[in-house]
Formats: C-alpha cells, sequence, structure tokens
C-alpha cells in the first residue's frame, strides 16, 4: 500500500569523483550500472514501487545531468525533475525541495534518498522507511537511517545512537547523540567495539513544515535566500534559480542542519545497504578469481592477488602485484593501491591543476 501525504525527493546532483575514470563529470556514478544492468538512479527510483506514487517522486539534479534523468527514469514527471544552475551542496537541495512542496503540503512527509547507493533487500528498505515515515510524522522529529555497521568502515560518517525513543511499527527509534564524519581507522574500530555507533546513510526523514524550520534555525543565509524563490511561478523559476542559486551558502544537510539539531531519530537499518562510494565497492558484485583478484574484462592476472581489474575493451596482463585497483577508460588509466581508493578526489585536484581537464 502507498504511503500517503508523503513526497520522496532523490538527490541527483553528485559528481562521484571516487570512480574516475569510469565516473566523470559529464557522466557522474549515478548515471553508471555498477551493480546489474540498471543505473544507480534507477535502481533508487525503482526501489520505491509500492511505497510512493511516481507523481510524488522528485528528483533534484545538475541542468547538465536534466536530459539524462529524464531519459534514465522517464516514469517520473518531467516537471519532477529540478534543475541546479550549480551545485550548492545537499542543504540547498533539499531547501529547494522544501520551498518548492510546501506550496502543495507544508504538512506532508518529505524523504530525502541518495540517487547513487544500492539496497539488497528492498521490502525490509521499504518496511524500516515506513517506520520512519511514521516517526517523522508528528512533525516534531527530524529522522534519519543510521546503518549497523559490520567493519571499522573510514569512508562512511557515523552516528551514536542513544537511548530509545520509540518503536514505529516494529523498528526502534534511538535519540542521535552526535554524527562524526570519516573517522580514521582507530576511532572506527572503537566506535565498531562499542555498539553505540551506525553508519550515515544520508537518508533523511522530515515534515517540510519542520526542516523549512530547521534551516530558518541553523542556516539564516540559506533561508533567505530560499525565500527568494518561494513566490516565484513554475515557468520563470529556472530564471531566478539562476539569479539566486550561485549565492546560496554551499554545506551540507549533516553539517548545517543534523549536527546541530537536537530533536533527531535515528532508526537502525538492515537491508543490504551500500553506498558503492569507491572502486573497492564493486568487488562484492563480482566474482573473483580465488586469490582476491576482479577482472573485469580480459587478461591474465600471473601471481597477482586481490587486485581489482577494470578494463572491458581491452586486454589486461599484470605481474607480481597485489592490492591494485587499475581501471581503464578509453582515455584514461588509474592505477591505484586500494587503501588510497578513498583519496582519488586529490588525485583529481592534481590532474585538474596539471591541466588535464578534459578527462575529469
Amino acid at each position: 500500500m502507498r504511503e500517503k501525504n508523503v513526497f520522496v525527493v532523490i538527490l541527483a546532483g553528485g559528481s562521484g569523483e571516487r570512480f574516475w575514470p569510469l565516473s566523470r563529470k559529464a557522466r557522474p556514478k549515478q548515471f553508471l550500472a555498477l551493480v546489474g544492468n540498471r543505473t544507480m538512479l534507477q535502481h533508487t527510483v525503482d526501489r520505491l514501487a509500492g511505497l510512493v506514487d511516481s507523481q510524488r517522486t522528485f528528483i533534484i539534479t545538475g541542468r547538465a545531468y536534466l536530459e539524462l534523468t529524464k531519459s534514465q527514469v522517464p516514469q517520473v514527471p518531467e516537471e519532477n525533475i529540478i534543475a541546479e544552475p550549480v551545485s550548492r551542496n545537499t542543504a540547498a537541495a533539499v531547501g529547494l525541495a522544501a520551498e518548492l512542496l510546501t506550496r502543495q503540503c507544508p504538512g506532508d512527509v518529505m524523504v530525502v534518498l541518495p540517487a547513487d547507493h544500492y539496497i539488497a533487500d528492498v521490502a525490509r528498505f521499504q518496511a524500516v522507511l515506513r517506520a520512519a515515515i511514521a516517526a517523522a510524522r508528528d512533525g516534531q522529529w527530524a529522522v534519519t537511517i543510521g546503518i549497523t555497521p559490520t567493519r571499522p568502515e573510514t569512508g562512511y560518517g557515523y552516528i551514536r545512537r542513544g537511548e530509545l525513543h520509540n518503536v514505529f511499527m516494529g523498528v526502534p527509534a534511538y535519540r542521535a547523540l552526535r554524527f562524526t564524519e570519516k573517522p580514521n581507522l582507530k576511532q572506527a574500530r572503537e566506535f565498531l567495539a562499542t555498539g553505540e555507533y551506525l553508519w550515515n546513510s544520508g537518508m533523511f526523514i522530515w515534515r517540510i513544515d519542520l526542516i523549512r524550520q530547521l534551516i530558518a534555525q541553523f542556516l539564516p543565509e540559506l533561508h533567505e535566500g530560499l525565500r527568494q524563490l518561494a513566490g516565484v511561478h513554475d515557468g520563470q523559476l529556472p530564471a531566478a534559480m539562476e539569479a539566486v542559486y550561485p549565492q546560496l551558502p554551499d554545506i551540507s544537510v549533516d553539517y548545517g542542519i543534523m549536527e546541530r539539531a537536537a530533536n533527531v531519530l535515528v532508526l537502525p537499518g538492515d537491508f543490504g545497504w551500500d553506498d558503492v562510494g569507491s572502486w573497492p565497492a564493486l568487488e562484492g558484485y563480482r566474482e573473483n578469481d580465488g586469490r582476491g583478484n576482479v577482472l573485469e574484462g580480459r587478461g591474465v592476472l600471473m601471481d597477482t592477488r586481490n587486485t581489482l581489474v577494470y578494463a572491458p575493451h581491452k586486454v589486461v596482463a599484470t605481474l607480481g602485484v597485489e592490492n591494485l585497483i587499475i581501471a581503464d577508460a578509453g582515455d584514461s588509466l588509474l592505477v591505484c593501491h586500494k587503501e588510497r581508493a578513498q583519496e582519488i578526489k586529490r588525485l583529481l585536484a592534481e590532474l585538474r591543476a596539471a591541466g588535464f581537464s578534459e578527462v575529469l
């Protein structure tokens, strides 16, 4: 049964830099088929089937990706796909969606989902999300879903859960005590040992009127900027956004709102979540050769261990290497130690500074 009085907003404007050279500025990670034959954005929309009507699904993306988004998810009405003229991080995208939706139903629940995550158990995901919606309906709580950690991951943010607040539809909801951005390995191990920490999934659930209040309270500059768009008619919105959006603060919902608000609940999610955030994540979705190697393409991996090779259009031969990522995209090649995969953004900054922007 579909949820009533609920909107879903999918954030699809990210750059996916840690998947370079496959993910590019012109076609970032959310528009790629990394797991199965559907793109990450298509998977995100697919898993909403039966939960909300497509008429109540909105997508915030970059202007450069507007036509690509329309072509990949034709079931979402074109007027529900909103193009940002420039990227201003997730707080601006969420705030923009809230301003547009408040014209329709300011007391409805708004679900915010990243466009580029993978979820194995869709039925369980929907069950936890329905519980989160129930927790958010009274308008008192900003709700998020935390993922039960399985390893001391340094590539994710963490949420420390506190006392049990309530149980919604069989799912416990805890007070969220603290948000911590990507910790070092020592911290991550300590977090895992306590049993009190969850991975930050980047999924948020709140009533539209509540998130507008929180933006006004914690991000007044953003609130004032968005107010300039509040009364603009749909036909004039692109021009108004062109003038207003570049002036908005560049800050995430996590930093700007969730880390500061006191009325935050976190519900544990156990539905096979993965943000597929960097090249090593693909190994979980590919067969290996028994020595930890994954070969996407053709070739010979001799005396090679724990190495990921992505080269669908080349024959690759390796000899005497281990713990590497080798990714070929035709015009560019990445060779990276697995332990440094989270640093690919730094590498791209160096490529840009060296004058290689054409391959980014």
